[in-house]
């Protein structure tokens, strides 16, 4: 991704909601965290564009957002890493920003406003 962050499509209403299925029922496959880590990206980066705050979820994604000052080489003035489970969590409401564990370091790192995503 030298110099540029990944952009990551979103899924239909159809094919998130059948992933949430085996997400919940405890079964998903690592086919299932990618699509819908990527999934939940996308709708991050919808949400609040910008490249102030990289968004790290290893292996499956990282993007750049919120407004602000952009950054283009070495490590961004802010960061946000977790892993896919816990983003996915986030993402869909089932977990708090004060309860995740996740690496956030720098200025505008606290994503809590920005959670959860709409995903309906």
């Amino acid at each position: 991704m030298a110099g540029t962050m990944a952009r990551y499509a979103a899924l239909t209403h159809e094919e998130f909601a059948q992933i949430c299925e085996r997400l919940d029922a405890g079964e998903p496959s690592r086919a299932d965290l990618k699509a819908a880590t990527k999934h939940l990206a996308a709708l991050l980066v919808a949400k609040a564009p910008g490249a102030s705050v990289e968004v790290r979820i290893p292996p499956f994604a990282a993007v750049q957002v919120v407004e602000g000052s952009r950054h283009t080489r070495g490590t961004p003035p802010a960061v946000v890493e977790m892993d896919a489970a816990t983003w996915i969590a986030l993402g869909r409401g089932r977990l708090g920003w004060a309860d995740a564990t996740v690496r956030a370091s720098g200025e505008r790192s606290d994503l809590s406003p920005l959670l959860p995503l709409d995903v309906a």
